[in-house]
């Protein structure tokens, strides 16, 4: 956990699951990353929280238990919860307190999504939705030929599935049998403008994906030991496709009267919100 200050003692190191222990250790780390970005939202008055909440979770088991070799990269396709990556860099070491008191002010590099070519971490400007699998593919691909042994993840939103680049990177991916790419799809249902089944209804989603020749497995994205056992699984289905995750989630857990509204989409936290919500997320 976090002192108030939230500085570590020692950066957060991969956390192997070999027991129950180690699946309330990566419910401590979430909570400090969650911690982090409230605290730095508040102070920014920023919005995007709801986005954030959503993936925070996703983003701890990848970064602190999936991401088990150095060179292992994620992509934040999502990019517009850039708070999220960036308390989960500032978790692991890889971003100092001095970076972090920074964010949305003048000249930082920790904008409302994250930056192109300026945090070693943080390999691809995102936010432009639907770019972030394509990267992805891109790297896993070039991997292929090199034969540089690492994982690639992408976390995506399901609303950025609108998009025909996501769809015609997983045709790609599955075409050159990118096994060491992972697909997790944020699905927390509302987008932009409204739930996504409104905007533009994607189910049966995990058919779709498997039709265009992907491992597929759906979860629940908000618990450690159902996530774990949906990467062990979709890791041991057909060898020679992509993998994918469909992540049910819940826009804005955890966050006071704005818990699955559109509203936590775009509004900042006032200091009921922020107060109320830091308890929700300590229960």
């Amino acid at each position: 956990m976090l002192n108030k200050d939230m500085s570590l003692d020692h950066p957060r190191k991969v956390v192997p699951i070999d027991c129950e222990d180690s699946f309330i250790n990566l419910k401590k780390i979430s909570i400090s990353i969650k911690e982090r970005f409230l605290k730095m939202y508040f102070n920014a008055n920023a919005g995007h929280v709801g986005s954030s909440l959503s993936c925070a979770d996703i983003l701890t088991i990848c970064k602190f238990h999936w991401c088990s070799s150095i060179n292992d990269e994620i992509i934040l396709s999502k990019g517009h919860a850039a708070a999220a990556l960036y308390a989960t860099l500032a978790e692991s070491g890889d971003l100092s307190e001095e970076q972090i008191n920074t964010f949305y002010k003048d000249g930082t590099y920790l904008a409302a999504h994250p930056p192109a070519n300026k945090l070693t971490k943080i390999p691809f400007a995102t936010g432009s939705l639907g770019h972030g699998l394509s990267l992805a593919t891109g790297l896993a691909l070039s991997d292929k030929f090199t034969g540089i042994k690492r994982k690639i993840f992408c976390i995506t939103s399901d609303g950025e599935l609108n998009e025909g680049s996501t769809w015609e990177a997983s045709l790609f991916a599955a075409h050159h049998k990118l096994t060491n790419l992972f697909w997790l799809i944020d699905s927390n249902k509302i987008q932009g403008f409204g739930r996504t089944s409104d905007t533009l209804e994607l189910e049966p989603l995990k058919l779709k994906i498997e039709c265009f020749g992907w491992n597929v497995v759906e979860t629940d994205g908000h618990c450690f030991s159902d996530l774990d056992n949906a990467m062990k699984t979709v890791s041991q289905l057909t060898f020679d496709k992509p993998n994918a995750i469909i992540c049910n989630t819940i826009k804005g857990k955890d966050m006071y009267q704005l818990q699955d509204q559109i509203a936590c989409h775009y509004l900042p936290m006032n200091q009921t919100c922020y107060s109320k919500t830091l308890e929700n997320i300590l229960e």
